[in-house]
């Protein structure tokens, strides 16, 4: 079985920036080659990864649950990577395999990175057809109109593609994968550089949203998502584990007034697990934790509130 590497081993340039590596497998989902069906295919995702958590937020949002189905596997990742710890048997119930490093090595022998999250698999080949979570989001927004919920939000307009294009790509540069370049840089230069980045953008944001509900006004759209996730995670991990320490989210009167109305939407809340969050920076490979301390705060209780 291909073995799960860290980012230390594999993602982390010679002047100790972090460089995620690149998804492997970019299949469109719902395009010519993988069109849109239903039951045809899974998505795999863990509460911990925000990647995968926009993943199964929207199909929450946009009433999918029936047209592609789930499996979700433990917050913790092990040696061998991605484990179906939460299944009965430790497997996952329809794929019938114990680590998601299984169907990578199924699906391309000579895959030698990351099995990853979110994963889209292929029903009919039991084979991995995507883990390119820039695009999945807007791929199933405009492929699988035909299943969405006459209810769901438009979450990709026409009008504002550009506009969210541009502002997705800027929050995964300077907000969503900032955090992880501050966290995991092996250098003062790298983890200084990507501290700066993160809350010089915030700061942006926290302007933007003094007079308006999402950020594009009074509609949800997709880039509310991306920053969400982002959001969900920042008092609970990226702030004391990846030292972005210089606010927590709730000195952020309209990014915590935003993240906390957006957790108000059933398909937001339901998915957010903080115990799992927690979990999974504390006692994997994000914290340098040799006695696996789970720490009792933050208070997340305050997100009800």
């Amino acid at each position: 079985m291909a073995v799960a590497f860290s980012e230390d081993k594999n993602e982390i340039t010679k002047d100790g920036s972090f460089n995620r590596q690149k998804n492997y497998f970019t299949g469109v989902l719902g395009g010519e080659a993988f069109p849109a069906e239903v039951g045809r295919y899974r998505l795999i995702w863990g509460e911990i990864c925000p990647w995968s958590h926009r993943i199964a937020i929207l199909r929450r949002l946009l009433g999918l649950e029936d047209v592609i189905s789930e499996g979700k596997v433990y917050p913790v990742r092990t040696e061998k990577g991605w484990r179906f710890s939460l299944d009965e048997g430790n497997r996952d119930p329809v794929l019938g395999i114990e680590y998601l490093a299984e169907i990578y090595e199924q699906t391309d022998p000579n895959y030698t990175g990351r099995a990853t999250i979110p994963t889209i698999v292929d029903l009919k080949t039991k084979k991995v057809i995507s883990n390119d979570y820039h695009n999945l989001t807007t791929q199933i927004e405009t492929n699988f109109t035909a299943f969405i919920a006459a209810e769901a939000p438009e979450l990709y307009p026409e009008n504002l593609r550009a506009e969210i294009d541009d502002l997705n790509d800027i929050l995964f540069h300077e907000v969503n994968n900032a955090v992880y370049k501050a966290g995991f840089a092996k250098s003062q230069e790298a983890y200084e550089k990507n501290y700066h980045l993160l809350f010089n953008r915030l700061d942006q944001l926290e302007e933007r949203l003094a007079n308006r509900r999402f950020l594009f006004g009074d509609n949800l759209t997709d880039s509310d998502l991306r920053l969400y996730v982002t959001l969900a995670r920042f008092d609970v991990a990226y702030y004391s584990i990846f030292r972005t320490n210089r606010n927590r989210l709730i000195d952020f009167p309209n990014l915590w007034r935003y993240a906390k109305d957006l957790y108000r939407i059933p398909a937001f809340r339901e998915t957010t697990n903080f115990q799992s969050i927690k979990m999974g920076y504390s006692l994997g490979n994000h914290a340098e934790n040799p006695r696996n301390l789970l720490a009792l705060g933050p208070d997340m209780s305050i997100w009800d509130k």
